[in-house]
């Protein structure tokens, strides 16, 4: 393929992307194949000739998007919303092209300083304290990870560092196995599984801090934690607080935990995944007091701020602890402006040595949209999560089962766990909608996410009124075969 043929083919996909996205509603939300389905539908070899472009692009409908989830349809209110905007995809678009190595200044100097700024704006939109951004001279700064997961992991293992050098230097015949058999991680009992995987791949223990009943954990819990561990001679060094759970989007009490994490030498994480994007709105801003305790924070606005995957924003207050974990330098990755202090070398605050230029993209939506675009968005999700809400508690079949703040409804039928299976079976095989279940203690909840950009009223409408009508027919049947025992 040459640059004009590009350019033609280029066209036509777009078009092809543009009439996907403007008509996903008329597809099925989920898609009816069985595990399997594909490798009969496609060669067992790579061709030994060329094919053309029109032959490879009519198998996208034929044998790709039978078996897509359309995580974009209006339909889609499963997980956490997956955000996409026609800005974000230019941008993707133009990084895809230009196709650096970010991995250092010299790799890419925009790629590199555009980051930066674009995570300064980012924290300045979300009123972050000074601390963590890249201001002239200071020591904190912000930058693009991949995934909540991965920027959980990082800074697990830079506060895995930074306690084995302190406990060296206050205790020199204690060796770095020795403190590593006794550090000790802790996450609330609502974190997401990325916080447990994290300790795993960084060889330490984590504990679950129990949560009150509103599914946060308060100050009183990690004291009585920590104070167990440390009388067993555990090192307690990494927190992950968690700003809207995954379950339920609850909120771990930050003004508590900060001071006592402080106190006691303990990194403090927060993970703010999907919650994060909320902060751009004033009166969601106060969901993330307490972040000044913290040593690092991250949110994706991947998730929630239509910038399409993958756009992890982290902030840490004191780089050196990062960079003091991973920085490496062989001879071929080394540049004369390295040591001028006036640039930033992001191989050094991450786990793969390249990385896209993924700040176009965050660029292309902060302008396109602006602050105020991106609030009504907010917002928006929010207004229809209520709306959801409110169908729910009139109708007395159903109960919510967690306080609605953000754009997450956690609902379910009234009586056994088994019911609720089986309403969530019937959602599931009828194909309409796309929701899936969380336990909270020990009930068996249905979340109902507002998540497309496209959603609006009459989708909630139109799902509420369809699990309202499997709702009535599964009672009924569900009565007469309980009458019959």
């Amino acid at each position: 393929m040459d640059a004009a043929e590009f350019r033609k083919r280029g066209k036509e996909v777009v078009d092809y992307i543009a009439d996907y996205l403007e008509k996903i509603d008329e597809r099925q939300v989920f898609p009816d194949v069985e595990p399997g389905y594909l490798r009969p539908l496609i060669p067992d070899c790579a061709p030994q000739d060329p094919e053309s472009f029109e032959d490879v692009f009519k198998d996208i409908e034929k044998i790709i998007m039978p078996g897509v989830t359309h995580w974009h349809s209006p339909y889609f209110f499963a997980y956490f919303p997956a955000a996409s905007s026609f800005p974000a995809l230019l941008g993707d678009m133009l990084c895809s092209g230009i196709g650096c190595m970010g991995f250092s200044w010299a790799a890419s100097p925009a790629c590199t300083e555009l980051e930066t700024v674009m995570l300064d704006w980012l924290g300045k939109m979300i009123n972050l304290p000074e601390e963590f951004l890249a201001v002239k001279d200071g020591q904190g700064g912000g930058v693009i990870q991949g995934s909540a997961s991965e920027a959980t992991l990082i800074s697990l293992l830079a506060a895995r560092t930074k306690t084995i050098r302190r406990v060296q230097s206050e205790k020199p015949e204690l060796t770095e196995s020795d403190i590593m058999g006794r550090l000790v991680a802790y996450a609330s009992d609502q974190a997401h599984s990325s916080v447990e995987r994290a300790a795993l791949i960084g060889g330490v223990k984590i504990k679950s801090v129990s949560t009150d009943d509103t599914f946060s954990v308060c100050g009183s819990a990690l004291r009585k934690v920590l104070d167990e561990d440390k009388a067993s001679g555990l090192i307690p060094f990494f927190l992950c607080a968690t700003l809207g759970t995954t379950p339920c989007c609850s909120f771990d009490k930050l003004l508590e935990l900060g001071p006592i994490c402080n106190k006691e030498n303990i990194w403090m994480h927060i993970d703010a995944a999907y919650a994060g994007s909320a902060f751009v709105c004033p009166e969601f801003r106060h969901l993330l007091n307490g972040v000044e305790f913290a040593d690092s924070f991250n949110f994706n606005p991947h998730k929630w701020l239509l910038v399409n995957f993958d756009c992890s924003a982290m902030w840490v207050k004191k780089k050196a602890d990062l960079t003091g974990a991973f920085k490496l330098e062989p001879l071929y990755l080394q540049h004369h402006h390295q040591e001028s202090g006036l640039v930033t070398d992001y191989r050094h605050w991450q786990i793969p040595l390249g990385r896209r230029f993924r700040a176009l993209k965050l660029w292309f939506v902060l302008r396109m949209y602006g602050v105020k675009g991106l609030q009504e968005h907010i917002r928006k999700h929010i207004r229809l999560s209520h709306q959801f809400e409110h169908f729910v508690l009139q109708d007395e079949r159903f109960e919510i089962c967690a306080e609605v703040v953000l754009g997450l409804v956690c609902f379910r039928l009234k009586g056994s766990n088994e019911l609720n299976k089986a309403l969530l079976k019937s959602i599931e095989e009828a194909k309409k909608i796309h929701l899936v279940p969380c336990h909270l203690r020990e009930k068996f909840v249905l979340r109902f996410a507002i998540c497309s950009r496209t959603v609006e009223s009459t989708h909630v409408k139109f799902a509420w009124q369809h699990i309202s009508q499997l709702a009535t027919d599964l009672l009924k049947t569900w009565e007469q075969d309980h009458h019959q025992q």
